[in-house]
């Protein structure tokens, strides 16, 4: 079965389910969220995406993020990606949603309500070589930096949320 989205209005309301990829053709706006993992030195654990993906291959990212199932709860939906995307669990809380909207040269335009959510773990993560191809801790001061001198190692969806949420996320 393919992977649908929930389409939503601009208050989060569902509208209606559609397979992920024509949603992104379409630009239309749908739930997402992003996951964002500190640990107790308060730097944030950054995914670069395995070089496999059908978009933004290789580039930096938050720690995982993906799309609601159907009946999922924002935090349930954080909790499944994080365990498949980076092979562990932990405690998570949603901070915020804001919607955003980001094109991609490949034709692909994400349009999504993003519920962004924090949690904090200590170890290594077990990796999905399908999903992250490397991973890194990093000061939210140093990724700051990093994005403005090479803004093309990192996703757009990323910049987008990281400029808009630094507040936020440094007082998590």
């Amino acid at each position: 079965m393919k992977e649908q989205v929930i389409l939503v209005d601009e208050n989060d309301k569902p509208v209606g389910l559609m397979e992920k990829i024509e949603a992104h053709e379409k630009a239309l706006l749908h739930r997402a969220f992003s996951v964002f993992i500190f640990n107790e030195k308060g730097e944030l654990m950054l995914q670069q995406r395995a070089a496999s993906k059908y978009h933004s291959p290789l580039l930096w990212t938050n720690t995982c993020c993906s799309h609601q199932r159907e009946g999922e709860t924002n935090i349930e939906a954080g909790k499944r990606r994080l365990q498949e995307e980076m092979g562990f669990s932990t405690d998570l809380k949603e901070v915020f949603s804001f919607i955003y909207k980001a094109p991609f040269d490949n034709g692909l335009t994400e349009h999504e309500l993003d519920h962004v959510m924090i949690g904090y773990y200590n170890e290594a993560p077990k990796l999905n070589s399908v999903e992250a191809e490397a991973y890194k801790w990093m000061p939210l001061e140093e990724v700051k930096k990093d994005i403005e001198e090479n803004p093309q190692i990192y996703t757009a969806w990323f910049k987008i949320i990281f400029k808009k949420s630094y507040e936020k996320l440094t007082h998590a």
